[in-house]
């Protein structure tokens, strides 16, 4: 019974871990490819999603990109 609840921990530890990568480079890429190349701004926002690695994604998801939509339209 212990091997089933064990392999289901697994299963879902490899899952989330696969959506974590997945989320990473998603915004890792939406921010190469879409923030203005004007001024600093892109090279700094990829370098916080880079070594601050789960959190600035985060970050960069829930504040810098709806700002850059509003503001860009991209």
């Amino acid at each position: 019974m212990s091997l089933i609840f064990g392999l289901g921990a697994l299963i879902l530890g490899g899952l989330f871990s696969l959506f974590c990568l997945v989320f990473y480079v998603y915004v890792l890429v939406d921010c190469a490819k879409n923030e203005s190349p004007e001024g600093n701004t892109k090279i700094v926002w990829i370098l916080i999603i880079i070594f601050t690695a789960p959190l600035g994604g985060i970050i960069y998801y829930l504040i810098r990109r709806p700002d850059r939509i509003s503001t860009l339209g991209q």
